[in-house]
């Protein structure tokens, strides 16, 4: 790092982010291990390889991919590729988030990748999650302007967005490709909502993902609530902070 007061890249944050969370959670006693998305968990991966071929460490572990891109990054590092069908009891998983909020609410599928993230994650005792510091919010919307990701049955999308717009208010809009003609399709063939919620405005989100998740047509939400226990953030100083789930007044 530089004088005091630099900031440093961003890939350098969540590098830093990913190590730190892999050198913490992923042990010898880790035997299965759910790989996240994204750009952050570039670096997660890269961490566990040099633990299993430069470090003699974690040789059976299984690593189980939440996208396709996640498994390449799995055969590409030659580390153990597992799947649920085998492997339905996950010890931690780390991924990445949009946005993660004071009550460790997240926005995650800016990438597509959010249904396969959330059954992972939630077959895992342990969900981290590691980011930069663009990440983490106060609320959400203060740092991630693209909305919260819902995934929908093509035939679908048309009636679930209206029934979002009118119970909740924003807008939903179909998330259209940049390199073909028409929208986005995700892993498991579905289309995806972009809902643009009103900013500011007071939502009670564990509510807001079970209503919508109701909603006929509706996959999964990029709203993961209740899930995430501890979060990685690398910070422009070079320093990686650390926030935990805070507990109700009652369980504490």
């Amino acid at each position: 790092m530089g004088d005091k007061g630099d900031k440093i890249a961003l890939d350098e944050a969540k590098k830093m982010a990913a190590y730190a969370a892999v050198d913490q959670w992923i042990t010898e006693d880790t035997k299965v291990v759910g790989i996240g998305s994204g750009s952050t968990i570039v670096y997660a991966v890269e961490r566990l390889a040099q633990r299993v071929w430069k470090e003699g460490q974690l040789g059976d572990m299984i690593c189980v991919p939440t996208s396709f891109q996640s498994r390449l990054l799995i055969l590409d590092h030659n580390l153990n590729l597992g799947d649920l069908d085998r492997n339905p009891f996950i010890d931690v998983c780390i991924d990445g988030a949009d946005e993660v909020d004071s009550q460790m609410v997240l926005i995650k599928g800016g990438g597509g990748c959010l249904m396969q993230e959330k059954i992972v994650a939630s077959c895992a005792k342990t969900f981290i999650i590691v980011a930069d510091y663009t990440k983490k919010s106060l609320r959400l919307g203060e740092q991630w302007c693209k909305g919260i990701p819902i995934e929908v049955s093509p035939m679908a999308h048309v009636p679930v967005k209206l029934k979002i717009e009118a119970l909740f208010g924003g807008e939903a809009e179909l998330r259209m490709a940049f390199r073909k003609a028409g929208p986005i399709v995700t892993d498991n063939g579905n289309f995806l909502l972009d809902w643009k919620f009103v900013a500011k405005r007071e939502y009670d989100w564990d509510e807001v993902n079970r209503v919508i998740t109701l909603l006929p047509g509706v996959l999964e939400t990029g709203l993961f609530v209740n899930m995430a226990i501890k979060s990685y953030f690398g910070m422009a100083d070079g320093t990686v902070k650390v926030q935990n789930k805070s507990l109700p007044a009652d369980c504490q």
